[in-house]
């Protein structure tokens, strides 16, 4: 006995298969461009940001959130002083090249980016500072000026 529901199962089935067999095709494609060279430098230097902004990102919440706790708030600050030297000896000469979200800036205008990056390590020490003192608006102008550094480095020196 046919069953009248076969050649739609079928279709269906081969749909499904050709939607399947697309989607690993399309994964093989990703756009994430994989650092070969050596010691994996640019790589490297992302995960470093990452790491800072993994104990920064907290912090801020727990200014705009109005919750607040100065211990927790200082424990951070100082892991955020311990991780913060670790990206900048990744800007090698030789390290603009994908999977890079550096633009050329960062070695074209090497004083600049210099200054920058001592301007945000004495910012950092003002924030630990800050934490130290255990008073929330004096933590929370040090935190926001950090913040606006990031943000005016990252307008300037790095790919959108």
């Amino acid at each position: 006995m046919h069953n009248p529901c076969t050649p739609c199962l079928d279709k269906r089935w081969r749909t499904l298969c050709t939607v399947i067999i697309a989607l690993v095709t399309l994964s093989g494609c990703s756009s994430q461009v994989e650092d070969t060279r050596p010691g994996q430098p640019v790589k490297t230097r992302q995960m470093a940001f990452k790491d800072m902004l993994r104990v920064f990102e907290p912090m801020g919440t727990m200014l705009r959130t109005d919750k607040y706790d100065a211990e927790r708030f200082a424990l951070l600050a100082g892991q955020l002083i311990g991780k913060r030297d670790a990206p900048w000896p990744l800007f090698g000469p030789d390290t603009h090249y994908p999977p890079t979200k550096a633009k050329a800036t960062v070695w074209q205008e090497q004083d600049r980016f210099n200054r920058e990056r001592q301007v945000f390590l004495a910012a950092t020490d003002e924030l630990m500072a800050a934490a130290q003192r255990k008073d929330k608006e004096d933590a929370s102008r040090a935190y926001f000026k950090v913040y606006d550094l990031c943000q005016s480095c990252h307008k300037h020196f790095k790919e959108k």
